[in-house]
């Protein structure tokens, strides 16, 4: 996977920001991964190594929505599963990708959904 120039890239910047992103208990991690399908949230609490929610477009419904639409709808579905569980703060790790198109949009999603990063 690392062999290709932009997973290279991408694998360092990741090395990067985990270095400084750690989610607590109280703040748990919001880490998203985005594939040439689909793309995916988790929000972990990495001082119990335990995932706490995840949302995706694998499980979403609704398959008319592609690409920037389909982040957002992940995001609020996520946000929708975080207040059930009465998480409300979480740190943003982008995961090596860059801010931008579909990262942003799932951040937004989730911002709108209640969510405070």
């Amino acid at each position: 996977m690392a062999d290709r120039r932009g997973d290279a890239a991408r694998l360092r910047r990741k090395v990067r920001v985990r270095q400084k992103v750690q989610g607590t208990d109280t703040r748990p991690r919001v880490c998203v991964f985005r594939s040439n399908k689909h793309i995916y949230a988790q929000v972990i609490s990495d001082s119990e190594g335990k995932t706490l929610a995840t949302a995706s477009t694998l499980v979403t419904k609704d398959k008319t929505r592609k690409g920037v639409e389909a982040a957002k709808h992940v995001g609020l579905a996520l946000a929708k599963l975080c207040k059930e569980k009465n998480i409300s703060k979480v740190i943003f790790d982008r995961n090596g990708f860059l801010f931008h198109g579909q990262v942003k949009a799932l951040a937004d999603g989730a911002r709108e959904g209640g969510l405070e990063f």
